[in-house]
């Protein structure tokens, strides 16, 4: 399975964005991530969903970012709303297919204030 992540760019803090990631099969049993990472910090995980539809999130990002999927599309989405400067990172998508691990290549976000 191959992901490619878009969607990224350059916001003011309190605008939105929403991430894409393009799976190249279909991606119904598949949990997916998105995770982040800020210059000089560790990857974190910001959002995933499972094959059920369960989503979980990071606490920093609750009540602002929503993850969704459309099976239909082979697509993850991260809705990105009320953007703040420390949201600032590239972001990755990841999906969990039985046992193996695939990431996407990343893509910047930047949040100015």
């Amino acid at each position: 399975v191959q992901l490619q992540a878009s969607g990224g760019g350059l916001v003011q803090a309190g605008g939105s964005l929403r991430l894409s990631c393009a799976a190249s099969r279909n991606i119904f049993s598949a949990k997916y991530g998105w995770y982040r990472q800020a210059p000089g910090k560790q990857r974190e995980l910001v959002a995933a969903i499972t094959w059920g539809g369960s989503t979980n999130y990071a606490d920093s990002v609750k009540g602002r970012f929503t993850i969704s999927r459309d099976i239909a599309k082979n697509t993850v989405y991260l809705q990105m709303n009320s953007l703040k400067p420390e949201d600032t990172a590239v972001y990755y998508c990841n999906g969990v297919l039985g046992s193996v691990t695939y990431w996407g290549q990343g893509t910047q976000v930047t949040v100015s204030s």
